[in-house]
């Protein structure tokens, strides 16, 4: 499956009031990246940073949560996902090769 399948088929579940089309999923994908977030602390805490295949289980789930929230607010903003993956790595290659991925701020 590609993103832009997923996109597709993903917004057949998508059941949340239109009056929020931007702020549901922005508040959805950051409140699961927080669950991933706390799995991993978790991890950390109860298993001293070992992950085993129920841990990686639970993340998989997690992030498939992440995943579809950044696919509906994609969505809602005209945007492809396949697109938004491209143009990501574009930049990323872009820092790179010009020894920019350390540092911050959007522009490096």
């Amino acid at each position: 499956m590609d993103f832009a399948e997923y996109q597709k088929l993903s917004r057949k579940t998508a059941v949340y009031p239109k009056k929020y089309r931007l702020i549901y999923p922005a508040l959805g994908l950051n409140g699961e990246a927080g669950e991933v977030a706390e799995k991993v602390k978790k991890i950390l805490r109860d298993e001293n940073g070992k992950i085993t295949p129920a841990n990686k289980e639970e993340l998989s789930k997690e992030l498939g949560d992440v995943l579809w929230y950044l696919s509906q607010l994609a969505t809602e903003l005209g945007l492809n996902l396949e697109e938004v993956a491209e143009t990501n790595l574009k930049k990323l290659f872009s820092r790179k090769r010009r020894g920019k991925l350390h540092g911050s701020g959007d522009n490096r």
